[in-house]
């Protein structure tokens, strides 16, 4: 019985793989010319870093965010936050978007800068990219993520 059965898996997988592998040639062929890849600049450095040799972490220190929301207001604050959360992500910025709950406020906040000159240039981005967000639209002090 378990010969049976290894037998029939076995068989599954080669009839799968052969269909498989017939339809790949396909649908490379109904694919454009040109593939664009988009990935976060940091995958880049980390995959730099890796073929190097140079091992990098992650660490949290004293640095500045831009906060873009802030709000208690119990019945729409949470529902707000997730809404400009996406309304980023949609508009094409590149930064890292933290929604985060610290009783009882609700902020979005965005980036990891060192500097607060830094987070003024990014906060000018997001203003000129989402000018309904400029009257709540600041750099903060935070803990940030940063690769060292």
């Amino acid at each position: 019985m378990r010969n049976r059965l290894f037998a029939i898996l076995f068989m599954s997988c080669i009839v799968f793989g052969v269909f498989a592998e017939d339809s790949i040639p396909r649908i490379i062929r109904h694919m454009q010319d040109n593939v664009t890849v988009v990935q976060d600049s940091a995958i880049t450095k980390l995959m730099l870093d890796k073929q190097s040799g140079k091992e990098r972490k992650q660490v949290e220190v004293q640095g500045y965010r831009v906060q873009v929301f802030s709000s208690n207001h119990q019945q729409t604050a949470k529902t707000e936050a997730f809404r400009i959360q996406k309304l980023i992500d949609d508009s094409g910025l590149e930064t890292e978007i933290y929604v985060q709950y610290n009783p009882p406020f609700w902020k979005v906040r965005l980036g990891n800068f060192r500097t607060l000159e830094e987070a003024q240039l990014f906060k000018e981005e997001v203003i000129g990219k989402l000018p309904e967000l400029q009257g709540n639209t600041y750099p903060v002090r935070d803990k940030i993520t940063v690769m060292e």
